[in-house]
């Protein structure tokens, strides 16, 4: 699988002897009473409501309960839970993406999957990292380092049982500047983790982990911010 081929992609009978609504009572009897048969209107304690024939179902709700619930077959209104059955409808959510990040993978890691990440390094950034990690390992440390004793270098590696491997510090560039948004997309293949930034190739590096699946954490730390993170599986 290439890199490149993602980087191109860059939500519903009213009986005539009935007294109608508004009409006198009589002596003892509640206003707008109902008759043998018939609901009773309004509704009293314990019993559910039910409007009269060619009525809208509106009334107030008892103490402690919300007001207006919905009936059967109509949609839930809003601050008003539906009945049983229905799902109240959820308000969308919004994310903030702080540093330190961790964010579960609840899939963990698998072919084909991209892992889109906008960002900024702060105007005054030593360094920032993107980690890859199952529980207390990381699988791919992704480490820029914009002033390790006068040179700029993207640093690779993993940490496995407490312990870091092998540095892999070539690249062909460093693409990140201080104060200047970038673009990073990780592809996970079945052997590597192809790494574009700003619509180019970088770099690639080989697993270590190979239980992809269970490295089920994207974490980010140190001198950067987030503008939005992206999952997908490419076809």
């Amino acid at each position: 699988m290439d890199l490149s081929d993602a980087l191109d992609d860059a939500a519903q009978p009213n009986p005539s002897n009935l007294q109608q609504a508004g009409g006198p009572t009589w002596p003892g009897q509640p206003t707008n009473p109902s008759w043998p048969g018939q609901p009773q209107n309004p509704a009293w304690p314990g019993q559910p409501y039910q409007p009269w024939p060619g009525q809208q179902p509106s009334m107030p709700s008892w103490p402690n309960q919300p007001n207006q619930p919905t009936w059967p077959g109509q949609p839930s209104q809003p601050n008003a839970p539906g009945w049983p059955g229905q799902v109240p409808p959820t308000a969308p959510q919004n994310v903030t993406l702080t540093v330190p990040l961790d964010m579960p993978l609840p899939r963990g890691v698998h072919d084909k999957l991209l892992i889109t990440i906008k960002g900024e390094p702060k105007p005054d950034a030593k360094k920032f990292s993107i980690n890859l990690a199952k529980n207390g390992d990381i699988a791919f440390h992704f480490n820029p380092r914009f002033d390790e004793y006068g040179i700029n270098v993207v640093v690779r590696n993993s940490l496995i049982n407490n312990m870091w491997g092998t540095e892999e510090r070539t690249a062909p560039s460093f693409p990140f500047i201080p104060g200047k948004p970038f673009e990073v997309k990780i592809l996970c293949t079945p052997t590597v983790y192809k790494v574009a930034v700003n619509h180019s190739h970088l770099l690639e590096y080989q697993h270590r982990i190979h239980e992809l699946n269970q490295i089920n954490h994207l974490t980010v730390f140190d001198d950067v911010k987030l503008a939005s993170i992206n999952m997908e599986t490419l076809p």
